[in-house]
């Protein structure tokens, strides 16, 4: 126990937790706009790479595997820091949502292709056979079923995400991580807070697994019926 609290001060921590707890906002706007811009590209990569026409098929296949094969903190510092050299200027809230969202979009739209090539083709050509259009068949037939699918490993993307926005922090988004190294840098006591920062990405990430299983359970309808 002495051990414990020799590496972890308790008072430190609990005197600047509202301060930590004011950069959440942050994260999780930044967390749920990035999942937003992710999951849009990423249903029409899934449908591009999907595609039998090559010049569809090969440009999504090539920006899919870059985003996978780029790390994000080097796409974050080219989006705020690169960029103005070439005139564009972005917020740093504006860099990180857009540079999350790019990356998530390739790990997305691998899962979307897999879910939607998991359906049986046989319910693509009834709706054709019936004259329903292709988009409506897509969203009214396909999609639905998908999602069911593409809940979980979704929601793991969306996990990871929650915990990688820390890496704003390198490019000045006021978000938990760069809160609590502020308090780090004037108390001499990284560890403590950095312990802190995770007790908290904790019951944030249980949340989102809680909400990920009520949507399972939602979805689950188009199986059992």
């Amino acid at each position: 126990m002495d051990t414990l609290l020799s590496i972890f001060d308790v008072k430190l921590a609990i005197e600047n937790l509202p301060f930590v707890l004011s950069g959440l906002p942050m994260t999780i706007a930044v967390a749920f706009l990035s999942m937003g811009v992710g999951a849009l590209l990423g249903l029409f990569l899934a449908l591009g790479r999907g595609s039998s026409y090559r010049l569809l098929r090969w440009p999504t296949r090539i920006y899919i595997s870059f985003m996978r094969g780029t790390p994000i903190l080097v796409f974050l510092y080219v989006l705020y820091l690169g960029l103005p050299e070439v005139g564009i200027e972005l917020t740093a809230f504006q860099a990180a949502v857009i540079g999350f969202g790019l990356n998530s979009a390739a790990y997305i739209a691998e899962i979307n292709r897999a879910s939607l090539n998991s359906i049986d083709t046989g319910q693509w050509e009834a709706a054709t056979t019936l004259g329903i259009p292709y988009w409506r068949t897509l969203g009214g037939i396909i999609l639905p079923q998908a999602a069911r699918i593409a809940i979980p490993p979704l929601t793991n993307v969306f996990l990871d995400l929650t915990k990688a926005t820390s890496l704003a922090a390198v490019i000045t988004v006021p978000e938990m991580f760069q809160k609590a190294q502020i308090v780090s840098g004037r108390s001499f006591d990284s560890l403590t807070m950095y312990i802190t920062v995770a007790l908290i990405y904790w019951p944030l990430c249980i949340v989102i697994s809680a909400f990920q299983e009520r949507l399972e359970k939602r979805f689950s309808r188009y199986v059992n019926e």
